[in-house]
């Protein structure tokens, strides 16, 4: 495939990296919200497609995972983005509840201080009590 038709063509071919993985932002589809990044393989990509649910791979654990399996926080996938050069995606979801396993709608609720090289500030709340949406059998 040609480099203008890999940019300009409408043949989607996602460029996995030397992992077999691909970046994956989902991106809240009301609010245009950064809600998180993850990895996707072939597999999670494909299930993610055929299902309209977001799949992704777990690098630490070496599996697939749904997002939302164990906290029942679902990403409905409404469109998928690809870049110009196909190896980043965009995952346009509705959720219905936050996202983070922290508690917050989105992994992104710190920022930079102004001012600061080194010191983060909360700029958001959270949304959910993380100790009860994961709970775990011991």
């Amino acid at each position: 495939m040609s480099k203008k038709e890999l940019e300009e063509g409408l043949a989607f071919t996602p460029k996995f990296d030397s992992d077999g993985l691909i970046p994956a932002i989902a991106q809240d589809a009301t609010s245009g919200g950064i809600l998180m990044m993850a990895y996707m393989n072939r597999d999670a990509l494909d299930i993610t497609i055929k299902t309209g649910y977001a799949t992704y791979f777990s690098r630490s654990r070496k599996k697939l995972w749904k997002k939302g399996e164990e906290s029942g926080h679902f990403q409905k996938v409404r469109q998928i983005l690809v870049d110009c050069d196909q190896d980043c995606l965009v995952l346009r979801v509705t959720v219905d509840a936050g996202q983070c396993h922290t508690g917050y709608q989105s992994c992104f609720y710190r920022a930079l201080k102004p001012g600061s090289s080194t010191k983060l500030q909360l700029v958001a709340q959270k949304v959910f009590d993380p100790g009860q949406a994961y709970k775990k059998s011991t």
